[in-house]
């Protein structure tokens, strides 16, 4: 379930880079980062729970917070609400 729920959201971001801006593409980069290593986390302890991936993202996010300027902070928050609402649709 990690494996698969991870390769659905770098897929959208992908999809994303022809049509995105700047500020879209910095944001696709910087979650990639941050789901990929929660992503390979789960993995190591033999988590299957997406909830737990889902959580472990945002926790991520939120331990790197001052890496990112509070405009950086909002688009790199919209991207991944956005991510959420299309892997969940």
């Amino acid at each position: 379930m990690i494996i698969e729920f991870e390769e659905k959201l770098l897929d959208i971001i992908d999809q994303r880079i022809a049509t995105a801006n700047d500020d879209e593409l910095f944001a696709g980069g910087y979650l990639r980062g941050h789901i990929s290593l929660s992503a390979a986390s789960c993995e190591d302890e033999n988590i299957s729970d997406v909830d737990v991936l889902k959580e472990r993202i945002e926790a991520s996010l939120n331990d790197a917070r001052s890496e990112l300027t509070p405009a950086d902070r909002v688009i790199v928050n919209e991207l991944w609400q956005e991510l959420l609402a299309n892997v969940s649709a």
